[in-house]
Parts: structure tokens; sequence; C-alpha cells
């Protein structure tokens, strides 16, 4: 933990106006610093320990976490958090499993990324209600403003 972050610790943060973002990658690092850009206070996790440090200036608490497991989650209070994303994607097993602790735990507000139509369905069956294919709505979004071209 960063020394100018000992003040805001995951369970004094875990507020209405707080967001946990559970995976710093591409998807969950940009949502991430939208939501601190917006004013939101956000609880950044991620497994790597070089990515939390790049992000530890950045957020309001990062911290280095293998949400795989229960008590890791339990550990960093989220769940006290309403809102929780769920970043996670190229590790499909980190992914499902860490969905399933969230529902499991009663998140009221969960988004999660998903990368193929059939992690998608896995998550819904999981009880993901918003799971986000950022690719897929992209491109969908993309030929949706290339067709009002003509």
């Amino acid at each position: 933990m960063a020394k100018n972050q000992a003040h805001r610790l995951p369970h004094k943060i875990a507020t209405s106006n707080a967001t946990a973002v559970i995976g710093l990658g591409r998807f969950g690092g940009a949502v991430a610093i939208g939501l601190e850009d917006s004013g939101v206070s956000v609880l950044g996790i991620d497994a790597s320990p070089e990515v939390v440090a790049e992000y530890a200036d950045r957020l309001t608490f990062a911290a280095q976490a293998d949400t795989t497991h229960r008590l890791a989650l339990e550990q960093l209070a989220i769940p006290d958090f309403d809102r929780v994303v769920l970043g996670i994607g190229a590790n499909l097993e980190a992914s499902i499993v860490t969905a399933s602790h969230l529902v499991d735990m009663g998140i009221a507000n969960l988004w999660a990324k998903a990368l193929t139509d059939d992690h998608a369905r896995i998550l819904r069956q999981l009880g993901v209600v918003n799971v986000i294919q950022p690719e897929a709505e992209m491109g969908a979004s993309l030929a949706r403003q290339i067709a009002e071209l003509d």
C-alpha cells in the first residue's frame, strides 16, 4: 500500500459514491480513470503489482489481490460496495470465479466484461445482469456510424 493511501482504506471508501474496479487492464483501467475524473471514489484491484503501482497515485485506492479468493475480496471490503466493475477478460477462469463470488456477495450493481459470446453466456448464467462485450459493442457502434454516412 502506498503511504499516501493509508487514510483511504477500502472499508472507508465503500460508500454509495464509490465503485470497485477489479482488473485494471485497458478496459478496467479506462473505467477506473473515467470514474475518478468524474469525482467517483475508486478502489482499483489487479493481480499484477506492476499494474497496481501504475494506478496507485491515480485512484482513491489501489490494491494487489487474487480475486479468485473470496477472502481477498472480503478483506478489501468488496461486500460493502454497491457498485463493482469486473474488468477481467483474458483470464476466463479468474473472471468466472470472481464473478461467482461477487454474485454470492449480493453486489447490487455489477458490470462484467466478457470477451466472447460464450463468456457472456456463462456470466449471465451466474447471475450477472450487466455483461459488457466492449469489442463487439464498439464494432456494432462503428458499423452504425459508417452506415449513416450513406
